[in-house]
């Protein structure tokens, strides 16, 4: 779906172009360029653009199949950019990446956008705002896309250390010995996809900022540099968070094992007690169960002190037997 299509020249927006097939024409009588915004195309849609920008083949597969890694290609005049802007959502913890693919050329600029990002929108109110920037043509989209982008993912870091913060605190706080892997985990896991979306960026960027491109003027390259910049430490910043969630996720998942280790040797410690007290019991148990049968004739059951000397005997052996498992740590 086409969202927008106009013509900008001499830094302001001249008016909305319906017919495609006229739209290089135009930005050339006029002496300006072409900015035309799509949202998932199919291949149908895209056949009009293909033919009237004479655009690339392999490139118009990958805008319209996305899934790609954040590239910079170029194909004869026409450079093809591939950007995937970011959003965190807080309350769950999750990484949403969206997908721009950015075709550059130097009368006009085509970007498809799949996901959910308001940054083509954002970057074309912001440039038409501003006429001194709007006047450097395709260049200036192409920057602004990758300013708003980085700036996203330095948001992301700073929310994500956020987050960071408050499982160390829970990890290391008061209640150490609970389990909170499987936050861990997942926030290890959006980490790994913020990552594919930012670090294979900065290769693009360092040629955007130190090669000449073909479209990009030289004198945008400290613009881009800036930009390259921001980048290189928003994925030094998600190393960081990388290296510091696998620390904590191992101390995590140590401080469990130390706990079911004190649980087990607890336990451990208990079922000796109930043993030793059960062999102690026993052992009465066992002699009036013995002189509860219903026999004629037991051994001292006629004498007159044959009761004591039984009772005598009983705390006699139960005596020795806590006696005995004191002494090996039983009880």
């Amino acid at each position: 779906m086409i969202v927008d299509c106009a013509l900008y020249s001499a830094g302001r927006r001249r008016h909305r172009i319906d017919d495609l097939r006229l739209a290089l024409q135009e930005a050339e009588a006029e002496d300006g360029f072409v900015w035309i915004g799509l949202v998932e195309p199919t291949a149908e849609e895209f056949d009009q653009l293909a033919e009237g920008f004479e655009l690339p083949q392999l490139a118009i597969d990958d805008a319209i199949r996305a899934h790609q890694r954040p590239k910079l290609e170029q194909y004869g005049g026409v450079t093809f950019a591939v950007v995937k802007p970011v959003h965190y959502v807080d309350h769950v913890e999750v990484v949403e990446v969206s997908e721009l693919a950015i075709f550059l050329g130097d009368r006009f600029v085509i970007v498809v956008r799949h996901g959910d990002t308001t940054i083509p929108a954002q970057v074309r109110a912001a440039l038409e705002a501003d006429p001194e920037m709007l006047q450097h043509g395709p260049p200036a989209v192409l920057h602004g896309i990758l300013d708003k982008a980085v700036d996203q993912y330095l948001d992301v870091t700073a929310s994500i250390d956020e987050d960071l913060d408050q499982i160390e605190d829970q990890v290391f706080g008061d209640d150490p010995g609970n389990d909170h892997a499987e936050r861990i985990y997942k926030l290890k896991r959006e980490v790994q996809q913020f990552r594919r979306a930012v670090v294979p960026l900065v290769q693009p960027l360092t040629r955007l900022a130190e090669q000449q491109v073909p479209c990009i003027p030289a004198y945008s390259r400290p613009y881009f540099r800036d930009v390259q910049d921001h980048a290189l430490r928003a994925a030094e910043l998600i190393e960081a968070a990388d290296a510091l969630l696998t620390g904590v996720l191992q101390a995590d998942l140590a401080q469990v094992t130390v706990e079911q280790n004190r649980v087990t040797v607890q336990q451990n410690s208990d079922m000796r007690k109930i043993s030793a007290w059960a062999a102690i019991a026993l052992v009465p148990t066992a002699i009036a169960g013995l002189y509860g049968m219903n026999f004629d004739y037991l051994p001292a059951s006629d004498w007159a002190l044959g009761f004591w000397i039984v009772l005598a005997g009983i705390g006699v052996v139960c005596v020795g037997l806590h006696r005995a498992f004191r002494r090996n740590r039983w009880l």
